[in-house]
């Protein structure tokens, strides 16, 4: 047999080395649906709980909304349950033609394109935009799909220094004899938070004659006043090429993703992108929740208000705490603590104290950089913010990391 005692044992090993340096990930078990309050089964034999939970992509609170559950029956029972099928063979139903106009409507795109995820959306765009003469230039913290979406594609690679306008600039300058150029950025940092400066790149874009991408998952249905993304945010809605984002987050939580951008570029996808050509279509029952999530965000934006209102709110109160916290506007709030084992202790302890939250270290993030990414929604009320706030004040307290920043946490728990 192939797979013999000598190759079990290096996996063995290879786990056990995880373990060893504090960075194994430990999956834990929800026994309720998405929302602020969660009943969880962590591993190890810790109780199962009822938790808050501050680590969902569930931003605008719509992942349990019971419309959006209404409109997933209505489309199940209209439309069945899956396909079977790739979309150019028999799987596009009206309903996916639907919910790509509304997405172009509502992101200012001139087409769209569904996805079965962003990832597979990012996974299929750059080699189907670019060859061998053209050059990417990407964000050197861009989200690890793209990073995927790049290595399968033929064109030159060049990085420029995170939101680094002046590094940026050199790079176009340096790649002025390439057939096409295309920046590459997120919207907004998954790891940080951190906006990007969508208004600088586009300046940068048109003097140099450079496309601009975006990925805005963590953005799209919540940043910008109606709710469009970073493009609205950043007051340049008419100036991005394409837009990747996903269904799988703001937009219910689900799945699917889609590209979003000019005609033609979203025509060559639904051409050649392979995670198109040979992934099932994106379920009817998705597809429809999808579209009660568009139409509830485009007729009002009490719940982007309310996510606005509860960050500002959770960043101040954790910063007089004295957490050391990533500045930035977004419900994306990062509780840095550099040391991946005291992450995961610290998450620990918060639920003990009915925070679920998560650590996040190498290789998720680089060394040294380990985290609680903390994340806002609109499903949170006040007393949710401050019984959280309370407990990651009681904690930090316990391992003396109020008022500490990253030398002082570094010389006492290490890197």
């Amino acid at each position: 047999m192939a797979y013999s005692e000598k190759v079990k044992s290096f996996y063995e090993d290879e786990i056990n080395s995880i373990r060893q340096a504090g960075l194994f990930k430990e999956e834990r078990y929800i026994k309720s649906r998405q929302a602020a309050h969660i009943k969880v089964e962590y591993p190890n034999g810790a109780p199962t709980k009822n938790v808050l939970n501050f680590c969902a992509n569930n931003y605008l609170g719509l992942s349990s909304h019971p419309e959006v559950i209404e409109a997933a029956h209505k489309g199940l029972e209209d439309r069945g349950y899956g396909l079977s099928s790739v979309r150019f063979i028999c799987g596009t139903q009206d309903i996916h033609r639907e919910l790509e106009n509304k997405l172009s409507e509502f992101l200012g795109m001139e087409d769209t394109l569904l996805f079965p995820s962003c990832m597979e959306a990012n996974a299929g765009l750059f080699e189907v935009m670019l060859d061998k003469e053209d050059a990417m230039i990407a964000d050197r913290l861009v989200h690890a799909s793209i990073v995927d979406g790049i290595r399968l594609c033929k064109a030159q690679l060049y990085n420029f220094k995170h939101s680094d306008m002046s590094h940026l600039e050199e790079k176009l300058q340096e790649t002025q004899d390439c057939r096409m150029r295309l920046i590459i950025t997120d919207g907004v940092f998954s790891m940080d938070g951190d906006i990007a400066k969508l208004d600088t790149i586009c300046e940068l874009a048109e003097k140099y004659d450079a496309m601009v991408m975006v990925d805005d998952s963590h953005a799209t249905g919540f940043i910008g006043k109606l709710g469009r993304g970073t493009h609205e945010y950043c007051g340049v809605i008419d100036k991005v090429d394409i837009i990747t984002t996903t269904l799988g987050k703001a937009l219910g939580g689900a799945a699917g993703g889609c590209v979003s951008g000019k005609k033609e570029i979203v025509e060559m996808c639904r051409q050649r992108a392979r995670p198109y050509l040979f992934s099932n279509t994106v379920p009817p029952v998705v597809v429809a929740a999808a579209i009660k999530v568009i139409d509830l965000i485009s007729k009002s934006t009490d719940r982007r208000d309310k996510l606005e209102d509860n960050t500002n709110y959770f960043r101040e109160k954790m910063v007089q705490a004295g957490l050391d916290i990533k500045k930035g506007d977004s419900p994306i709030v990062p509780v840095m603590l550099y040391n991946a084992k005291l992450a995961q202790d610290i998450a620990r302890d918060l639920y003990a104290e009915g925070i679920y939250v998560v650590g996040f270290f190498f290789p998720v993030v680089p060394k040294a950089q380990a985290r609680i990414r903390t994340q806002i929604s609109a499903d949170h009320e006040k007393e949710h913010l401050d019984k959280a706030i309370e407990a990651f004040t009681k904690i930090g307290d316990k391992y003396n990391i109020l008022g500490k920043k990253k030398e002082e946490i570094i010389a006492m728990y290490g890197m």
